[in-house]
């Protein structure tokens, strides 16, 4: 990982959100300590500062073991809460109430969490949740759950989410699946 070649993407995707900038320099800094034992043992202090700042003041859930692609952008981040195991690509938007993690299994065990892919943008208040793939591309919409892959070049609405895509018959139309 290149700490600044993933800072500068995602401060350009947060263009004029300070907050955003202000999350993913903060998050970007404690992924690269985390890296390196002696690095973890000198910034305790910083990775003690980053927990209590970023998850309880601005009430944001990022976990310094996460997987996050260049360009993320974060608007209105509140209540926002990602696993850990989530793995999210590049170029993503996320917005305030989301919640992205994994499921209790009827076993009791819990399941995998999710694989958000690239230029994916994620409405607000929507749940992801389970084992599931979201392709490149995808619109899911503002209080969709979901709980289902969803394929690429798909828009997601709904609770539980279904996807709208154009059918070749329709041409520009859109038919629920």
């Amino acid at each position: 990982m290149d700490f600044f070649t993933y800072l500068f993407c995602d401060w350009k995707a947060n263009r004029g959100n300070p907050k955003g900038k202000l999350v993913m320099l903060m998050f970007r800094l404690v992924q690269y300590v985390n890296r390196y034992l002696l690095l973890k043992i000198i910034f305790i202090p910083y990775l003690i500062w980053y927990r209590f700042f970023v998850e309880w003041v601005l009430c944001i859930e990022l976990p310094r073991k996460l997987t996050i692609g260049k360009g993320l952008a974060l608007y209105h981040g509140q209540a926002l809460v990602v696993n850990l195991r989530t793995i999210i690509g590049e170029n993503c938007t996320l917005r305030n109430g989301i919640t992205i993690g994994h499921k209790k299994l009827a076993d009791g065990t819990l399941s995998g969490s999710p694989r958000i892919g690239n230029n994916v943008d994620i409405g607000a208040n929507a749940c992801i949740i389970g084992d599931i793939t979201i392709g490149d591309n995808v619109i899911i919409g503002a209080g969709a759950v979901v709980v289902k892959d969803i394929p690429a070049n798909s828009v997601a609405v709904g609770n539980p989410a279904r996807c709208l895509t154009p059918t070749p018959s329709q041409g520009e139309g859109v038919n629920v699946n």
